[in-house]
């Protein structure tokens, strides 16, 4: 892995009194409403706190299982951190993440100095000048960005045969819980980060699946909020109709203090919305009395078994919270959707990173898609060992906005979908749909690419709706997720359906970073 700044020197890890009653180690595995509480509490400072997640950066993903996820580290998070902590003991707190650290996807603008490029090594010394809007919005709240995170390459948009997990700049980032195994994309450092408690939180950004399935195969909590809901602004992007950045985090809770601290209307945002901000659940809501939930079990790719198993125990869990069941729910996409989907993001591409380019101070010979082009062929040893990209060469032929054909994919695909699920939700009286998120994490494989087996990401991503994945249960140690999808700005109403689950079931257990999976075969 390129690691583009050196970590800054830990030599004064456990040097205060706070620390030796609270160890680097235990500061780690503290939740975001614990840290939170000993933060307030003075129990531990924002620098021990930083530099305790630092040294298990260290630890981890540099050394120990190398799981290639933190791909540069803010040379100026311990001054921010200090900083917090003279604020603090002034009397002052900036907000509800104060002094709690956070890892950006690498396809978001900082303002300061570390790299956007998304994860591609045209733009590799791309410097933003400023914050992208829901990153100015955390640092407001006051958390520490520590750093930023590998991805799939152009969060996934370059190659038919991807591999998730890798970019040119940062390697292959790999799976907690088994390192042969893969994180999913495109947000997988972000994923892969909070599941390892590099962080307690992330930022991801998804267009189609890309914070859900990573969130799903790490075994963590995942928000893909509605379009609109957090800016656009600042994100190197693949398709405004669908692209959001959204939190991951280790629990609902966490996940929605997040998005709490994230929202807020962005004039630089055609479609930022002023919304509510209110979105951690109410800790004694644990009961779902009449709230109507609709099964889906149309979902795409293969029926698995074990998932199913799953799945109907998490439907159980839901039922003895008082929910009311549809099992299953009418609900069919037809299948030209995700033809006018792929065609509805190929001409959003072209145009939204060109538009990207031209608005930041990038060098002249990668300012465009099509100098993109020519810049990873002139450098296709580094740039192309694995995969090509066909993607960036079908875009690039593609026309602007007005054109019929991308108007007509358009009404197939975004405006279709939406229209398919508010239908489902009235002639359901459903709150919320359910739906397995992902299937097992499915081995490393730079030859054949990526195989995702299932997913029920397609929903909330090309109808811009809600939707918040939870941790539901293992096959072979590998982790499974449930998605709760709503309706547009549903957000409130599903972190809290979400939370009761979490509670029910606690799901989650920490990775054991084995080496690979033992199948029954292998236990024989």
């Amino acid at each position: 892995m390129m690691r583009l700044v050196l970590l800054v020197p830990l030599v004064l890890l456990g040097c205060t009194a706070t620390s030796q009653t609270v160890s680097d180690e235990d500061i780690t595995q503290l939740t975001v409403q614990e840290l939170r509480s000993a933060l307030g509490r003075g129990d531990v400072s924002a620098t021990e706190v930083t530099q305790a997640f630092l040294l298990r950066i260290q630890n981890i993903d540099d050394t120990g299982p190398k799981l290639n996820a933190v791909l540069e580290i803010n040379p100026d998070a311990l001054n921010i951190a200090q900083a917090l902590d003279t604020k603090k003991a002034a009397g002052e707190t900036l907000g509800p993440l104060h002094g709690i650290p956070v890892l950006l996807k690498a396809n978001i603008d900082t303002g300061d100095k570390m790299a956007t490029h998304a994860g591609s090594l045209a733009l590799l010394n791309h410097y933003a000048k400023k914050d992208a809007f829901h990153v100015a919005k955390l640092r407001e709240a006051g958390a520490i960005v520590l750093g930023k995170t590998n991805l799939s390459e152009w969060a996934n948009f370059r190659s038919e045969n991807s591999v998730s997990g890798w970019s040119s700049v940062g390697g292959q980032t790999k799976n907690p819980y088994g390192i042969d195994r893969n994180p999913c994309g495109s947000s997988s450092g972000s994923g892969v980060a909070v599941s390892a408690r590099l962080a307690p939180l992330a930022v991801g950004t998804e267009t189609d699946g890309s914070i859900v399935c990573p969130s799903g195969v790490n075994g963590i909590v995942g928000i893909k909020p509605s379009i609109g809901l957090v800016s656009r602004s600042g994100i190197i992007p693949i398709a405004h109709t669908q692209d959001t950045a959204g939190p991951m985090a280790n629990s609902v809770y966490g996940a929605a203090l997040m998005l709490e601290s994230m929202v807020g209307k962005d004039s630089a945002d055609t479609a930022s919305v002023t919304t509510s901000a209110e979105y951690a659940p109410d800790v004694d809501g644990l009961r779902l009395d009449g709230v109507r939930i609709g099964v889906w079990r149309g979902y795409f790719g293969s029926n698995n078994a074990s998932v199913t198993q799953i799945f109907d125990q998490s439907i159980k869990a839901l039922t003895d919270l008082g929910a009311d069941i549809v099992d299953p729910i009418e609900l069919e996409v037809p299948n030209d959707v995700g033809g006018a989907e792929y065609q509805v993001l190929l001409y959003e591409f072209k145009a939204g990173l060109n538009a990207y380019l031209a608005s930041h101070d990038v060098d002249e010979s990668v300012n465009s898609l099509a100098k993109l082009i020519e810049f990873n062929n002139a450098h296709k040893d580094t740039a192309m060992p694995i995969f090509g990209q066909e993607i960036f060469l079908l875009a690039e032929d593609k026309g602007d906005l007005e054109s019929e054909e991308y108007l007509e994919a358009l009404q197939n695909s975004h405006h279709k979908m939406r229209s398919i699920l508010d239908d489902v939700f009235a002639a359901n009286d459903l709150d919320v749909i359910l739906a397995p998120t992902n299937g097992p994490s499915w081995k490393i494989d730079w030859v054949n690419g990526d195989f995702f087996g299932l997913s029920s990401s397609r929903l909330a991503a090309v109808s811009g709706y809600a939707s918040v994945t939870v941790p539901a249960g293992f096959v072979h140690d590998l982790p499974i997720g449930v998605s709760f999808i709503g309706a547009g700005f549903s957000e409130k109403n599903l972190i809290q359906y979400a939370y009761a689950f979490e509670q029910k079931t606690k799901a989650r257990k920490d990775p054991d970073f084995l080496s690979n999976i033992k199948l029954e075969d292998d236990l024989n």
